[in-house]
């Protein structure tokens, strides 16, 4: 299948919340392990080295040196987020206790840009806005939420609830009006297109490579990985028949699990440093 040229950083994230973060260890690869990887995707030795460079200075990487070598791994900070999108990227549909989840805030103009940093926390728990000063999410994110305040430097100007919604609207008026549940549909639709016919063709030939099936299963992760902005576990009481974010979910599981021997053999392989 066609695929746009690879981002660096975007990748290099993925892949250490896929597989560096989650294996035994550290948590650290070596730089020249990473460009090793790296190449199967067309990613170049200087374009690793910058957008490694740029992480360590965003406090995604730290560095540690053994003898004349770089390792690195994802900071807390890193950590923090790898752990808040995982549960909405591998882990089982929960189902919803019928209560929102709200933060507001009042946080003056001296103070926009942690406000700004804020919003953009919330946006990557996958909260919405219902308001100006007002975010919501239909899941027990709670803890991710306030320590999204302290992190931000903002707790001191936040407020959160968790309260049951009283109306005019249904809630899943509520959850339309806050989430565009057309775009994200669309959005899954597309996936399942981009993927399905790789899955069947790879469970009935297994006739991948090893390396393939370590850019297939990148590939399929960053490109899954993004519903977890844009749908938090929407209810799916709360949302249309035939959702096809459910079928997304089982192909993705499936074609996940059918990459995994070949891909985690691929990256012992190119990671014994």
């Amino acid at each position: 299948m066609s695929r746009p040229v690879a981002r660096p950083i975007s990748f290099i994230f993925t892949l250490y919340g896929d597989m560096v973060h989650r294996r035994e260890g550290d948590g650290s690869l070596w730089i020249g392990s990473l460009i090793d990887l790296m190449a199967s995707f067309g990613v170049s030795p200087a374009a690793v080295r910058q957008a490694v460079s740029r992480m360590t200075r965003q406090g995604w990487l730290v560095a540690r040196r053994r003898g004349n070598r770089a390792f690195y791994s994802v900071t807390e900070r890193g950590r923090r987020r790898i752990d808040e999108l995982s549960p909405r990227i591998y882990g089982p549909v929960i189902e919803w206790d019928g209560r929102w989840r709200l933060l507001t805030y009042a946080i003056g103009e001296a103070n926009r840009k942690r406000r700004e940093r804020l919003r953009k926390e919330l946006s990557a728990l996958g909260w919405a806005q219902l308001s100006p000063s007002t975010w919501i999410s239909p899941n027990d994110s709670l803890a991710a939420a306030r320590e999204a305040a302290r992190a931000t430097g903002t707790l001191d100007g936040v407020n959160l609830f968790s309260s049951e919604y009283a109306g005019p609207l249904s809630d899943r008026e509520m959850l339309e009006r806050c989430w565009d549940v057309v775009e994200i549909a669309s959005a899954y639709r597309d996936f399942i297109a981009r993927y399905e016919a790789a899955l069947r063709r790879e469970r009935d030939r297994r006739d991948l490579s090893d390396e393939r099936a370590l850019v297939e299963r990148l590939w399929l992760v960053h490109d899954y990985r993004k519903f977890a902005y844009t749908d938090p576990g929407l209810p799916s009481e709360l949302l249309p028949a035939h959702w096809p974010g459910t079928s997304a979910a089982a192909l993705f599981r499936e074609f996940y699990a059918v990459l995994d021997a070949k891909s985690q053999r691929y990256f012992h392989l190119r990671t014994q440093a």
